[in-house]
């Protein structure tokens, strides 16, 4: 398939995936961060913020035109069977019990269909499994049920991050999202993501970043994410890892290079949603 078609037939099915969420949104007058958070009644996926991200959107609208495609070809036969061949017009049915033909595509196609599939998937593992050249290492512990977030580049820099109670959060800070002290990360760079664990299986989860990786005990899992716009982008650990799995969620503030060398000079330093650095009392743990 020509890069044209495969452009053509991704914005095609990216569009009829959007349809859906366009109208939702505009109904329900969702709020301009719709891209960093979910929202109540969406459909369709977040919006991608990472080139990691866009991948996977990518191999995702190639895969919906196909079995799109293979859904309407079954259903096709499936009528033209019951249409064709029903018992009015078939009282004594056929005895015919193979057809070469038949047998040799049913089983080359699918085959030519699971290559057709594999060679993206493929290197989009490959892609998405290590950058060669990070800017920044974050590495990830998971605990019960709290994130810890160090920053090997810079020796003094870590924290622990803990979701903020319901009664105590602010206006506009999203329920069971908020945490106290969020990872922080500059746009444009390349972040090595070093994930890890020290009790239970747990999984490091950013939807708009299209990392996804546990953080196992004894084991160093490797991902990366290269943010292209600053936000604030939440996610959350979905492996069921106990009482309080669905309390430990994932912040990341992505901010300027200019920001992010200010916090990482002071880490006491936090970021409203516009990305200005924010002086607060309350010291990185």
């Amino acid at each position: 398939m020509g890069l044209g078609a495969r452009a053509g037939i991704r914005s095609w099915a990216r569009r009829l995936a959007a349809a859906p969420t366009s109208v939702a949104s505009s109904l329900l007058l969702a709020p301009a961060a719709f891209a960093e958070e979910p929202v109540d009644w969406q459909l369709g996926m977040q919006q991608a913020a990472t080139p990691v991200r866009e991948a996977i959107d990518s191999l995702h609208d190639e895969l919906l035109v196909i079995i799109t495609l293979i859904a309407l070809f079954v259903l096709g036969l499936l009528l033209y069977v019951v249409i064709r061949f029903n018992a009015k017009r078939h009282p004594a049915p056929s005895q015919t019990t193979h057809n070469t033909l038949l047998e040799l595509l049913w089983t080359t196609v699918p085959i030519l269909i699971l290559v057709v599939i594999a060679v993206p998937s493929f290197k989009l593992l490959y892609y998405i499994d290590r950058t060669q050249h990070a800017d920044l290492t974050l590495k990830v512990t998971g605990h019960q049920w709290y994130w810890s977030y160090e920053y090997p580049d810079n020796k003094d820099v870590s924290f622990d991050s803990t979701i903020i109670d319901e009664k105590d959060l602010k206006p506009g800070q999203p329920r069971l999202l908020e945490v106290d002290n969020p990872a922080v990360v500059p746009v444009g760079a390349k972040v090595r993501v070093l994930v890890t664990g020290t009790d239970v299986i747990h999984s490091w989860f950013v939807p708009a970043a299209g990392v996804q990786e546990y953080a196992i005990v004894g084991r160093t899992n490797e991902s990366w994410m290269e943010f292209d716009r600053p936000g604030t982008y939440y996610g959350q650990c979905n492996q069921i890892c106990g009482l309080n799995h669905p309390f430990m969620p994932i912040e990341i503030k992505a901010v300027a290079k200019a920001d992010f060398d200010k916090w990482v000079a002071n880490p006491k330093m936090k970021f409203a949603d516009n990305g200005e650095p924010l002086a607060v009392q309350t010291a990185a743990r």
